[in-house]
């Protein structure tokens, strides 16, 4: 039986594509409150690693493990946007309620609780006062904080991000870094998000995830820091 505060738990699972591995053996466990970021090298996993815990990908072996409440699709996912994305002609409003739409069964009309809950994401988020802007022409930092709050519509306990300061200016990028810090302190919510983004990684996570070519490493940022993986990273923060 998994733990009630437990969210996701990898057990020797090894993940790839037509029977060949990227990531092999890997044990880890994701619990309620908790901060991971997954950093790494292109091309060694981590996108992958990502559609596995959405569930949208099987392991070649090993076991993950959901609790209830995520079998239902009760996750918040931010991913990186196209420029297709970026141009969507609907309402910040609209956007931000489709987070609803696995929710919705047959009804047509989103139910009075829902829109509630939309307008407190937005209001969380800083964006209530544009909730009836065109998303398109919003900047950026603002698409991403509308975005965040679709997920919060779809998330019971659990935001997964991928690369989400993509193309983000740093102000806005420290926007976001911060609202996501309010989430999981204030509200309890667990993050997992891959990032490039090694410092603002080592200053917000409380649990690192890197996954190299030949082997990965998971542990304290402090450990990630005196970890041979680590090691490799440190010029980053000098």
């Amino acid at each position: 039986m998994i733990e009630q505060t437990e969210l996701l738990c990898c057990t020797d699972v090894s993940l790839g594509y037509e029977g060949q591995p990227l990531l092999e053996h890997l044990n880890l466990e994701i619990r309620a409150g908790d901060y991971l970021c997954i950093v790494g090298d292109n091309g060694s996993g981590k996108s992958t690693l990502l559609r596995a815990l959405l569930g949208l990908l099987a392991p070649l072996s090993g076991e993950i493990r959901r609790a209830p409440e995520l079998k239902n699709g009760a996750i918040g996912y931010l991913p990186q946007q196209t420029r297709a994305q970026r141009d969507f002609p609907a309402t910040v409003s609209e956007v931000v309620m489709s987070g609803f739409l696995n929710q919705k069964g047959s009804r047509f009309f989103y139910s009075a609780a829902q829109k509630s809950t939309a307008l407190m994401n937005m209001g969380k988020l800083g964006i209530l006062e544009l909730k009836d802007r065109c998303y398109r022409e919003l900047s950026g930092g603002q698409q991403q904080r509308v975005l965040l709050a679709r997920a919060l519509c779809a998330a019971g306990r659990l935001l997964i991000l991928d690369e989400p300061i993509t193309g983000l200016d740093p102000a806005a990028a420290q926007e976001l870094y911060k609202a996501l810090d309010y989430l999981n302190q204030q509200e309890g919510m667990a993050v997992v998000m891959v990032t490039h983004d090694l410092k603002a990684a080592l200053q917000s996570a409380k649990t690192v995830l890197h996954i190299g070519r030949s082997s990965w490493f998971c542990g304290s940022a402090a450990d990630y820091l005196s970890s041979p993986q680590g090691k490799r990273f440190r010029e980053v923060l000098e």
